[in-house]
């Protein structure tokens, strides 16, 4: 059996005291996610779950105490998350350099030159990936480096460069995409 017990309304003095060390509450938490946008996301969070929980707090110096430890709560929430994700963009990082980076030259031959034409119709840092990994031999963390970007989201945009060539290929080449270009029939000679 269950029953609905009514919210106590949080203490308007309790919400002023929160608010008042908003300061505070921000410094804690970006010196310890090291970002300020992550730390105003986590605080604004902890201010909603702070007033819908904060009903039975009376004392204002209590209120303090009690909001430090929902900080600390969802910093562990956001650890966990955060590495969830980046554990999962690792193995998925993994797998796109386990893949190989060379082309045999055997192959290379065989490449429609309509490959090349359509990798410059993609957004441009889409383009940029597919030239300097795909066609150019580069690993995706160096090429990651000299971007300033983490070798996950570099992995993650590979890939979304990759499926919208592909998604290019099959619009602009037909069955010539699918069967890998060794027949081509799209109008472009073959690279030698």
């Amino acid at each position: 059996m269950t029953t609905d017990m009514p919210e106590q309304e949080t203490n308007p003095h309790v919400i002023e005291t929160l608010v008042a060390n908003h300061r505070r509450f921000l410094d804690f938490l970006t010196s310890r996610v090291g970002g300020r946008e992550a730390a105003e996301d986590i605080l604004q969070t902890a201010f909603v779950k702070g007033v819908e929980r904060g009903g039975s707090i009376r004392d204002d110096e209590k209120a303090v105490a009690w909001f430090y430890r929902l900080l600390r709560n969802a910093l562990i929430d956001y650890y966990r998350r955060r590495d969830a994700e980046t554990r999962g963009l690792g193995k998925f990082t993994a797998l796109l350099e386990s893949e190989p980076a060379a082309i045999e030259p055997e192959l290379e031959e065989t490449i429609c030159m309509c490959v090349t034409d359509l990798v410059s119709t993609l957004k441009p840092e889409y383009a940029e990936m597919i030239r300097r990994v795909d066609l150019g031999g580069a690993r995706v963390d160096v090429v990651a480096a000299e971007s300033g970007m983490t070798p996950n989201n570099a992995a993650v945009r590979l890939h979304r460069a990759r499926q919208a060539l592909r998604e290019r290929l099959a619009a602009t080449c037909g069955t010539c995409a699918v069967h890998g270009c060794l027949d081509c029939s799209c109008g472009q000679p073959r690279a030698h």
